[in-house]
This record gives structure tokens, C-alpha cells and sequence, in this order.
């Protein structure tokens, strides 16, 4: 399937979470099993070299998952604090309305091993960038990420290309 294609499966719901947010809800491209898979061999080609897939809770875990299972890599939990069993470390970072936490198992990683972050939406980058360096806390190398949506007005792609992470999206919507 081409990426318009692809981009025609993504419903958008007006006013969702609150007045005046455009939300792309990536439900109905998932629920499509040529669109999802489509769309998980076109992330899995732009993070081919990487070593292992890093993806942030939630819907990261969907394409991370996937797109690990493609390459036959191994896939790396970014999580919300308290779900993981093991001793973790963590970062936090702003979002616009507070502080949120990630969290990892500081063994998942071997010193210098090349990561690619895939997650389903960059917009300001602030989750991606928090995984980033936790990422390299643990002793990564984090030079690549995969999106499946950019809203690129709200800048996450020029953020991350400040840490050095070169940035590929699928499909990207004006506006936010």
C-alpha cells in the first residue's frame, strides 16, 4: 500500500481530547491488516542496522513490537513508572500539562548497542526525547526513530534532530 493509502486508513477525530485538537487516531489503520502490516514494513526498513527496537508505552509497544518481531530483533519496554518488576531506571520530562516519568531495565541495553525508537506519533517530541536519554543512560546508541504520524508544526522532528536522532515518519498532518 502507498502512504497515502496508508494515510487515508488513519481516522480523524475533530475536538478529541478537548476544543480545537484534530486527533489522529491510528485505531482504524491498525484494524486493517494490509495497512497495519504495510505500515510495519515501511517503519522495519527505516530503522534497518539497529540492533534492537526501543517503544514507549502504549501504542509504541503496537508498531515497536511489530516492527522488532519483522527484523527479528529484540524489543525494548520504554514504561510508565511502577510496571516493571525488575530494579529500572528512569527520566523525567514536561509535558504541557505536567511531569511524566519513563522507566527501563538499565540491563536490556549492552554498552553501545544501536537502538531505533519506533512509537505511532511524534508531535512535540517530549516522550521521544525523554526515551532517547534514557535510552543512552543505560549505555545506547539512539541515532534513529520511526513514527508512523508527524504533526510536524509542533516540532518534535526538529527536537530530536538537535540530540542527533535522525527522524523518518510514514505520513504527517499539518496543524495539530
Amino acid at each position: 500500500m502507498t502512504p497515502d493509502e496508508l494515510k487515508a486508513l488513519v481516522r480523524t477525530i475533530p475536538d478529541f481530547p478537548k476544543r480545537g485538537i484534530q486527533f489522529r487516531d491510528i485505531t482504524t489503520l491498525i484494524g486493517n491488516g494490509r495497512g497495519f502490516s504495510a505500515s510495519v514494513e515501511w517503519l522495519a526498513e527505516r530503522v534497518e542496522g539497529s540492533q534492537a527496537i526501543a517503544g514507549m508505552e502504549a501504542r509504541g509497544f503496537i508498531f515497536g513490537a511489530a516492527v522488532a518481531a519483522h527484523l527479528g530483533l529484540p524489543f525494548l519496554p520504554i514504561r510508565k513508572p511502577g510496571k516493571l518488576p525488575c530494579n529500572t531506571i528512569g527520566v523525567d520530562y514536561e509535558l504541557e500539562y505536567g511531569l511524566d516519568r519513563l522507566e527501563m531495565d538499565p540491563l536490556a541495553v549492552t554498552p553501545g548497542q544501536p537502538v531505533a525508537i519506533v512509537d505511532d506519533l511524534l508531535a512535540t517530541g517530549g516522550t521521544a526525547l525523554a526515551a532517547t536519554k534514557l535510552l543512552r543512560q543505560a549505555g545506547a546508541a539512539v541515532s534513529r526513530a520511526a513514527f508512523v504520524i508527524d504533526l510536524p508544526d509542533l516540532g518534535g522532528g526538529r527536537r530530536l534532530a538537535e540530540v542527533d536522532v535522525k527522524v523518518d515518519s510514514l505520513m504527517s498532518f499539518e496543524g495539530d
